[in-house]
């Protein structure tokens, strides 16, 4: 692993446990799963390149608009699905023809692949990332090197 991929990992396996909690992002108190996100971005890179504003449970899904896939791909580096490696962000979709609404980072890869997510109803985990799981990614990101 590289030195961005280990920090990435080692800071949301660090958030493990944290309660899940819609729009929060601070270790131990409360995540979703773009709290996850940001929080992992906050001890990895620092600042955060912008503040989401507030959304619903079913984030774009009235508007149909991939609203979380076009902001990870505005601070994200895209990479293709099956070019696989730990840190790499997973953006899912949850059923078929519904907009792309839940995000993790892969853990490992491989036979024992796991991702790092936080699912509502639990709290910060990581799961097997199942073919139940792998059949939902839809698109995967890079962290950047460096914040611009």
């Amino acid at each position: 692993m590289s030195d961005l991929t280990d920090k990435v990992v080692t800071a949301a396996r660090g958030w493990i446990g944290t309660p899940y909690r819609h729009q929060a992002a601070i270790k131990g108190a409360g995540a979703d799963c773009l709290g996850l996100l940001r929080g992992v971005w906050r001890e990895v890179l620092g600042k955060e390149p912008e503040t989401p504003p507030a959304y619903s449970m079913d984030w774009s899904e009235p508007s149909r608009d991939e609203v979380l896939w076009a902001a990870a791909r505005r601070h994200l580096h895209p990479k293709p699905l099956l070019s696989e490696a730990p840190g790499d962000v997973l953006l899912f979709r949850m059923r078929d023809g519904s907009v792309a609404k839940h995000l993790g980072i892969a853990g490992r890869i491989g036979k024992q692949a796991s991702f790092i997510h936080a699912y509502s109803g639990h709290a910060v985990v990581e799961s097997p990332l199942s073919p139940p799981w792998h059949r939902r990614v839809v698109a995967r990101f890079s962290f950047p090197e460096e914040v611009l």
